[in-house]
């Protein structure tokens, strides 16, 4: 059988009016490239290379859950890093990786990376994930092979008088930010057809409430139980430890699945991982 973007590749044209990467020794907004394991969602286990790039649509708070996990890229963005260069070089390094993770922050707010990571691995033959809250539709050249789809529920919502990670203060402003594109439907809708396929993985904080949020966002998006991947609330190894049980709990009892976020319980708050 051959490799998903593989048989893609051999069914799909690139559409013809895209921007791309024109210098590839140009800082991008790209804060961390490193090889790793998938540890979440339907590709759990594979080797695969992380992209993560820097800059959100969203300030995602999950109260007793903590703040995002890389808030470093949203809440508090720090400036890129990497070149394209720097993307083709690990590739050279590890011929054996066949996969690529594209995660942040919000990847889809840079359309002309998406466009050419996705050239780029399509003449690689590299299989693609794109990690997404659903703010963007992006129409990229070559289709992604998975769209990984994490919408960010009430739950999600900073509150007033709690500090972000730097100590600072959560503002009206930031709220507004959160909501204006926390869930774009329409978006949500176009990505889902356009890529070749996708999971959902929503976050579960363990009440009744956010339950039914995932559960009606799943039939407004007609998304089959098996793929439905929930996904524990938590940011650090402690936090998670309390949460897996409710989560196999839950899952078994709705026939949803669950995946756990293994990198956290591995090496809890260490980054590049």
């Amino acid at each position: 059988m051959l490799p998903i973007n593989m048989t893609a590749a051999m069914t799909t044209s690139p559409s013809k009016d895209w921007k791309g990467i024109d210098d590839y020794d140009k800082t991008l907004p790209v804060l961390e490239v490193y090889r790793c394991v998938q540890s979440e969602g339907s590709r759990f286990g594979r080797p695969t290379i992380a992209i993560r790039t820097t800059g959100c649509t969203h300030r995602c708070y999950f109260g007793e859950g903590g703040w995002c996990d890389s808030w470093y890229t949203s809440i508090h963005p720090e400036k890129g890093k990497f070149t394209f260069n720097d993307i083709v070089k690990i590739y050279d390094e590890n011929p054996q990786v066949r996969e690529m993770m594209i995660t942040g922050g919000s990847p889809t707010m840079h359309p002309a990376l998406m466009n050419e990571l996705t050239m780029f691995a399509t003449k690689r033959g590299i299989i693609t994930t794109i990690e997404t809250e659903g703010s963007h539709f992006l129409k990229t050249p070559m289709p992604f092979d998975l769209v990984s789809l994490s919408p960010k529920f009430s739950n999600s919502i900073p509150k007033l008088g709690t500090k972000t990670p730097a100590g600072k203060d959560v503002t009206e402003q930031m709220i507004k930010t959160h909501n204006r594109l926390r869930l774009n439907h329409e978006a949500i809708s176009q990505t889902l057809k356009y890529h070749h396929d996708y999971h959902y993985k929503p976050v579960w904080d363990g009440t009744e409430e956010n339950l039914q949020e995932i559960e009606e966002f799943r039939v407004l998006h007609n998304i089959p139980k098996e793929k439905t991947f929930v996904m524990p609330a938590g940011d650090t190894r402690e936090e998670l430890i309390k949460m897996y049980p409710k989560v196999f709990e839950m899952v078994a009892e709705h026939g949803y699945n669950m995946t756990g976020r293994d990198h956290i319980i591995a090496y809890d708050t260490e980054r590049g991982v």
